[in-house]
């Protein structure tokens, strides 16, 4: 009995979250422009310039899953304000006396990151196809793309809701998560692969949990993986695993203090 209450909470929580996007349906289309750009402009200018080797894979291809994961890192990095604006309106303390645990409450905000963040994905994926990439659409890669999307969403969610409870005000979470989102796309391999980075970028991209999602979504959607980014998905969905669970049990620790 208390497995399914404890689903039936998490899944309460991402509902709620989901919800807010028929509130503002206007976000869809503004989140959408920034991959259009990075894509029609940024990747077909790179692409012409062959500027940096990709292997076998033209850069326009080797480019949308690194803009994919990009979007998805831009919707759950920002996800944490929404927890601030939750105290303002006595909506946190609400959910610190309800009976469902923290873990429920941080795991059903990250799922709904997740689902979010898959309407943007579709938008990249059609775009890519629009765009003539050549990416697997079959239903298992299909799927596999939709698990390390969520998968991807909650990480950072997650961190951003430390990050809220941590700073407390909406001006600091502001401020700090416009210096944290460049950082961690660009110590990634989201444009350019590892290899072409100085050593020291390199190994912060080795522990940024960015380049783990891009290199799945590369091995999931692009019928030939590039060899310059060989992790493999095993190892990829390991850390995207592990960094969730380090800091679903660290936001649940903290997330009370969001109130005080």
């Amino acid at each position: 009995m208390r497995e399914p209450a404890f689903v039936r909470q998490v899944l309460a929580v991402a509902g709620m979250e989901v919800r807010k996007l028929r509130h503002d349906p206007t976000e869809l289309a503004t989140r959408a422009v920034q991959p259009v750009l990075w894509l029609a402009i940024f990747g077909q200018a790179m692409a012409h310039a062959h500027a940096l080797d990709t292997g076998s894979i033209p850069y326009l291809d080797y480019l949308v899953p690194g803009i994919l994961a990009q979007s998805v890192l831009f919707i759950a990095i920002f996800n944490g304000i929404s927890v601030i604006w939750e105290r303002d309106l006595g909506i946190v303390h609400k959910f610190l006396v309800s009976p469902a645990p923290r873990t429920a409450l941080v795991l059903g905000k990250a799922l709904g990151a997740g689902a979010r963040a898959l309407v943007q994905a579709i938008v990249v994926v059609l775009l890519g196809v629009a765009l003539g990439v050549d990416l697997r659409l079959a239903p298992g890669a299909l799927a596999g793309t939709v698990l390390v999307v969520i998968l991807g969403a909650a990480v950072f969610s997650t961190f951003s809701l430390i990050i809220a409870c941590i700073v407390k005000t909406r001006e600091r979470f502001m401020g700090i998560g416009q210096v944290l989102t460049m950082p961690l796309f660009f110590a990634s391999n989201a444009i350019y692969p590892t290899s072409v980075m100085p050593g020291w970028v390199r190994a912060i991209a080795k522990a940024n949990p960015l380049t783990y999602q891009i290199d799945a979504l590369r091995e999931l959607l692009l019928p030939a993986h590039s060899a310059l980014s060989p992790m493999g998905l095993p190892l990829d969905f390991a850390v995207l695993a592990a960094a969730l669970v380090i800091l679903v049990i660290v936001s649940a620790r903290i997330y009370p203090r969001i109130a005080i």
